[in-house]
């Protein structure tokens, strides 16, 4: 399923920690052609966090709704709550001749890359290193330490899976990575537009650092 217009449906994840919203949203400040996806989620509000700006907080059973009403791109179960990716602001987003930007997991993304293969590009965003993301979660004050073992924990899956993704940044420095976020997205624009562009230079060590991650992590395959 793609649409007409051809905009990008641009995916952002990392573990928890690795500082992929902050980036998201570096990106929407200084490209105005992006709009957010706001997710629909049964999770509790933080106090920080408005309802319509940061997630639309519903129940259950709203959800359940919407699920059956076919109302979602994606879904999924997340830490024992429930995320979603209402449609209809997305596609009216690409139909106004806009670009959407997703602060999504693993699961979401590769939803949304099958929903849309054409408008699709998912970018995973790397720590500097195994220690680096846990430095970063113990540094997320809202969060209670049993949320934190969590998401450390979930980390492994997370890094399992960036092999899928179109591209690898690593976040050491917000923005030299902004600055590479910025070169893919002007390059996956110009490729759509049918015009001979070169691909982005980017950090080559990248890959070597996702070894390593899954090393530490415990996640890499064995060599066959």
């Amino acid at each position: 399923m793609s649409l007409p217009n051809q905009g990008l449906l641009l995916s952002l994840s990392s573990p928890s920690g690795a500082g992929k919203s902050t980036l998201a949203r570096a990106l929407l400040k200084v490209d105005p052609r992006f709009v957010p996806s706001v997710s629909m989620t049964t999770r509790g509000r933080r106090r920080s966090e408005g309802h319509g700006i940061d997630y639309h907080f519903v129940d259950r059973a709203q959800f359940g709704r919407e699920v059956a009403a076919g109302g979602l791109i994606e879904w999924a179960e997340v830490y024992g709550n429930l995320y979603g990716t209402p449609k209809a602001p997305v596609e009216a987003a690409l139909r106004s001749g806009r670009d959407v930007l997703f602060d999504i997991d693993w699961q979401g993304a590769g939803q949304i890359a099958d929903a849309y293969q054409l408008n699709s590009v998912r970018v995973f965003i790397l720590p500097p290193s195994a220690d680096a993301l846990r430095s970063r979660l113990v540094r997320r004050a809202e969060d209670s330490d049993d949320v934190i073992a969590r998401r450390l924990a979930a980390a492994a899956e997370d890094v399992s899976h960036a092999a899928d993704y179109d591209y690898l940044l690593v976040n050491e420095d917000l923005e030299a990575c902004l600055s590479s976020l910025r070169q893919i997205v002007a390059y996956e624009r110009a490729r759509r537009l049918g015009l001979e562009v070169t691909p982005p230079r980017l950090d080559s060590d990248a890959g070597d650092l996702l070894l390593a991650l899954q090393d530490d992590l415990g996640v890499r395959a064995p060599a066959p």
